[in-house]
């Protein structure tokens, strides 16, 4: 499970598979937006029942339910895990030209409106997600190293917590067949897809909040 276009793909994948619903960040502004303040109660300690969040869903991918994928695994002990893999230095360069980025931009331009400029929902919104990824998963640092340390961590984390006949270790590129063997799906005529690409990702995502303070 590592951010943006990877599991973009494995999220695409498993809803024609099998699995739908499929909760996954892609969806920030629909899925998630409307659940921002539970999403955070949950990262900050001051709640734990992510059913209110997750009930009605087959499966889950990429932030913010992937932060308390351990707490969903011990809850759903026949769940089976897909841990998708790629270069580290690659991913970096991915996750801070995307999401790193939006996130630097949210804080830099809230420390400088004083006037309310950005909308209560988008402050919500990004609160909620600086919480769970910048905080809660970097702890606070996104620069190359740490991230990077903290992105083998985590895959090396669930290598070793889950056991292997419950996990796929993926790489998105590999297409359908391992993945449908994995799940007991049939492999789908159409071709594996190819989306959320940095270009998508900035289309879906504009830098709407420097360019709300400058107008």
């Amino acid at each position: 499970w590592k951010m943006k276009a990877r599991r973009a793909l494995v999220y695409f994948s498993l809803v024609w598979a099998c699995f739908q619903p499929l909760a996954h960040g892609m969806g920030l502004r629909s899925f998630v937006a409307a659940h921002d303040a539970a999403w955070l109660a949950l990262a900050r300690g001051k709640a734990k029942d992510w059913r209110a969040v997750l009930g009605g869903y087959q499966a889950t991918v990429d932030w913010p339910g992937v932060y308390f994928w351990k707490a969903l695994a011990a809850a759903n002990p026949d769940a089976k895990i897909i841990l998708t893999v790629r270069n580290a230095d690659q991913w970096y360069d991915s996750a801070a030209n995307t999401i790193f980025s939006r996130m630097r931009d949210f804080t830099e331009t809230l420390a400088h409106d004083d006037n309310g400029t950005l909308g209560q929902e988008r402050r919500a919104h990004m609160r909620m997600v600086n919480s769970i990824v910048a905080d809660g998963t970097f702890d606070g640092y996104l620069d190359r190293a740490h991230a990077i340390d903290v992105f083998n961590a985590h895959n090396e984390d669930v290598r070793r917590s889950v056991p292997p006949k419950k996990l796929l270790v993926y790489q998105s590129g590999e297409g359908w067949d391992r993945l449908c063997d994995f799940l007991d799906a049939p492999v789908p005529q159409a071709h594996y897809p190819k989306v959320n690409s940095a270009t998508d990702f900035k289309n879906q995502f504009p830098e709407s909040d420097h360019v709300a303070l400058s107008e």
